[in-house]
């Protein structure tokens, strides 16, 4: 008998490497498409995006790894204890000897695994402060600009803007997103960055106030709305943002970040935008209020004020005494000042009477005759004294002060002279004649010194260089009569020349 060696065996033997693949392609290409249902436990979010996870039940685990190029298509964030549904496929991992799942997507399995994932993310942001009160910015009074951030084709955005046309007409800016499904996350937070972007000034108006709007529905459909990031781009954005995400009942993260929650997009429109019927009412009964007011301010200071006046006296009664005061003053004074007038002109001509070319000659005369007469006497006297003290030791020195003394006194009788002239020639009432100008002399002789002093048919004196005319006043220029012989100047009696005294020089 002859015994057979092992390898003998009609079965060809494999590698590991070769098991390990052919066993991966067998799960591949007969679970190359799965949907697992399970609990999320030990996920691992990897530094080069991948994510790495295991999902079991009660009875059996599997391992599982997305990939980071789906990890953002993913309906839900992956998390420790959540209950999701996956789609994939299987495959090994050779190196390990393990088999596992490549998940392509994934979504929550119930409404308590949403609402679960929801409540951590809650405490989550709520634990960084961002549902504080105090970070909540107040909503402007009367917006000029309103954003909108809804969807186009739905009943919401009719609704708001017919909202805002019967309540308050201005200006309404809409940036179209979709408000359901992986996308709408993504597109409400570009446009809430995109109109934060907006500079003032610019282009495009910025809004002065933010509605995010949707209507109805399930947990499942408003489930875009409870995005971290999109949460998260409420809470950086510097316009008061309104959130008016499904009805009433429902809630969304993004409720919580706005400044303000509306229980629906109608709401969110009345909460933004006043009333400018109430408004124009407001200020009417405030301009009524305000007349009102300031009558009854008026009527109160009237009051006062005719209250205080009754305590006075009129002002008639106070300024009566001196207005009299005042009117017999003004006529005393016209009288006063014309009787001055007249006072002043008679003293003037009683002066200028005296002062002739006669009286100055006369004085000039008298002091000549006087300075003569002194003359005389000093030579008598001089001899007489040269006499008595010819041989006295003094006479040199008496005789050079009498000669100082009879200069110094010639000089100024010599000055007072030629002042007297000067003053004749100055004062003589003809002088005026040598220019062509005429004396007018009334009647009584008296000088004529305005036309107010002469009245119509009065006759006159004109007096010229050489000769003088008669003339009569007719009121408005002179009627000169025929040339008539003057008449002789009266005679006026010759001045008594002036006493003399015989003194003593010694």
């Amino acid at each position: 008998m002859t015994d057979l060696a092992p390898n003998d065996s009609n079965a060809p033997p494999y590698s590991v490497s070769e098991l390990a693949f052919a066993l991966k392609r067998t799960l591949e290409d007969r679970y190359g498409f799965v949907r697992l249902r399970g609990e999320l436990s030990k996920v691992t979010h990897h530094s080069n995006g991948h994510v790495y996870l295991t999902i079991k039940d009660d009875k059996a685990a599997i391992d599982g790894v997305v990939w980071k190029g789906n990890v953002r298509g993913l309906g839900v964030r992956p998390e420790h204890g959540l209950e999701v549904i996956v789609t994939g496929k299987i495959t090994t991992y050779p190196a390990g000897s393990r088999y596992q799942i490549v998940i392509d997507s994934m979504e929550a399995a119930g409404v308590g695994a949403l609402l679960a994932q929801l409540e951590r993310l809650k405490a989550k942001l709520a634990a960084e402060g961002l549902f504080a009160p105090e970070r909540k910015r107040p909503l402007p009074s009367m917006p000029a600009v309103v954003g909108v951030i809804t969807s186009p084709t739905g009943a919401v955005i009719r609704d708001i803007l017919h909202r805002i046309r019967d309540r308050w007409p201005c200006h309404v800016l809409v940036w179209p997103v979709v408000v359901q499904g992986d996308a709408a996350a993504a597109q409400v937070s570009a446009a809430i960055r995109g109109f934060n972007a907006i500079q003032p000034g610019g282009p495009a108006p910025r809004p002065d106030i933010l509605i995010v709007a949707r209507g109805g529905g399930s947990v499942e459909d408003l489930w875009a709305f409870n995005d971290e990031a999109l949460a998260r781009t409420v809470a950086e954005g510097a316009i008061p943002l309104i959130s008016a995400v499904g009805h009433e009942t429902d809630t969304t993260l993004i409720d919580f970040v706005s400044d303000r929650r509306a229980p629906t997009p109608t709401a969110a429109a009345e909460m933004a935008t006043p009333v400018l019927a109430e408004l124009r009412a407001l200020i009417s009964d405030f301009d009524r209020r305000l007349s009102r007011c300031g009558a009854r301010t008026i009527e109160e200071r009237r009051t006062r004020l005719l209250g205080a006046a009754r305590g006075l006296p009129r002002p008639n009664d106070l300024l009566a005494l001196a207005q009299q005061r005042f009117d017999i003053a003004s006529g005393r004074l016209d009288a006063a000042l014309h009787r001055n007038t007249t006072v002043h002109a008679q003293d003037l001509l009683k002066v200028t009477a005296r002062l002739t070319p006669d009286a100055l000659r006369r004085q000039h005369a008298a002091k000549a005759d006087r300075l003569a007469d002194l003359g005389r006497r000093l030579n008598a006297c001089g001899t007489r004294s040269v006499d008595r003290v010819r041989d006295h030791a003094r006479l040199p020195l008496l005789w050079t002060r009498l000669g100082s003394a009879a200069e110094r006194r010639l000089a100024r009788a010599d000055d007072q002279l030629a002042n007297l002239e000067k003053l004749r020639v100055s004062l003589n009432p003809e002088r005026p004649l040598e220019l062509g100008f005429a004396l007018v002399r009334k009647a009584d002789g008296t000088l004529a010194r305005s036309a107010a002093d002469l009245a119509a048919g009065e006759r006159v004196n004109l007096k010229f260089k050489v000769g003088d005319r008669d003339a009569v006043i007719d009121g408005e220029s002179v009627i000169v009569p025929p040339q008539t012989p003057p008449r002789p100047s009266p005679s006026r009696p010759k001045p008594a020349p002036p006493k003399t005294e015989q003194g003593d020089l010694f």
